[in-house]
């Protein structure tokens, strides 16, 4: 059996593909495929281990309906069909839990850079203006006891309120579409209508995945309701906001600050004036960008490759209706 795999994964999923006696081809460019690539490799392939922005659409999936499992290196799937996939009866595997620690971590960088000005003030360093004293210059704003809000608590969310809870005693408001019993129980945490999380929040977490009811949620719209001191984060996906009114309630001063681990588009244009900004941190989607991490998705992939190959139930799978 052959496994074709678009980037070069830990040496750990890979041992485990390798004692399974599996054939692997591993895209070794630092490039992205062109979906004509990936359809040639895949042709030429029994499964599928999917790392970064392939487009997992009905085009590809009626070219490469042979396929006996696609396994993705992610927890989000947005980038795949997974009804077409599921007409054609391929399974479908991601990695669940296994980032939630780890970006959980980044959203909460990201707002700690954010309220400090951190990474605005690194750069005046390297520009050579650490110099006069100003006690009323760059100055930022303190997060104990403030509100949290999240939207989309799950795992991820979870796990970022548990930090705020211990490091600043912040309150909890979340959206979801449904109750978050855990939550409530745990962390006292509150659900809230849509319009209330904009109203009340200090900092507003986004931990929800990218749908299309979803996407560009954070438009002029909710930005205009929220507090003028209020702290925008998102750590899920770049289109869940429209990153011009973003740049546009910044400007006008609609909110205070922003912390962007994930952008519309991405990658991120280098002259993007959101870069430049003050009270603005953006790192370049490196939410699960931590050894434990990556280790755990790469073995969880695999898994999901060895089963799929040996006609098997993935042990996570995104569209168990094909069982």
């Amino acid at each position: 059996m052959k496994v074709f795999i678009t980037r070069v994964i830990p040496e750990k999923g890979l041992q485990l593909l390798q004692e399974a006696g599996l054939q692997l081809t591993q895209w070794t460019e630092k490039r992205d495929l062109t979906p004509a690539e990936l359809i040639a490799y895949c042709k030429q392939h029994d499964a599928l281990l999917s790392v970064g922005p392939n487009k997992i659409n009905s085009s590809f999936l009626q070219e490469c309906s042979h396929l006996k499992v696609i396994a993705l290196h992610a927890v989000g799937f947005d980038n795949v069909d997974v009804p077409a996939a599921t007409a054609l009866k391929i399974p479908i595997g991601n990695t669940p839990g296994v980032l939630s620690n780890a970006t959980a971590d980044t959203a909460f960088l990201l707002m700690l850079a954010v309220s400090r000005k951190a990474f605005y003030m690194h750069k005046q360093i390297g520009k050579g203006q650490w110099g006069f004293f100003e006690p009323t210059a760059n100055l930022g704003i303190e997060l104990s006891g403030k509100t949290l809000g999240i939207a989309g608590l799950g795992k991820i969310g979870f796990e970022m309120a548990k930090r705020c809870i211990g490091a600043y005693g912040m309150k909890v408001i979340y959206h979801n579409r449904h109750t978050n019993q855990e939550a409530e129980e745990v962390l006292k945490a509150e659900k809230v209508s849509f319009d209330e999380l904009l109203a009340q929040s200090d900092v507003l977490s986004v931990h929800t995945a990218l749908t299309p009811e979803t996407k560009g949620m954070f438009n002029k719209a909710a930005f205009d309701k929220m507090k003028r001191s209020a702290i925008f984060i998102n750590a899920a996906r770049g289109g869940i906001h429209n990153e011009t009114d973003l740049l546009n309630a910044l400007n006008e001063k609609v909110i205070w600050g922003a912390g962007l681990d994930v952008t519309n588009p991405e990658p991120m244009a280098a002259d993007n004036p959101l870069l430049e900004m003050p009270n603005v941190a953006i790192l370049p989607h490196i939410g699960s960008a931590t050894v434990e991490a990556r280790d755990a998705m790469a073995i969880m992939a695999a898994k999901n490759i060895m089963a799929g190959l040996k006609g098997e139930r993935l042990p996570f799978v995104v569209n168990p209706e094909i069982y």
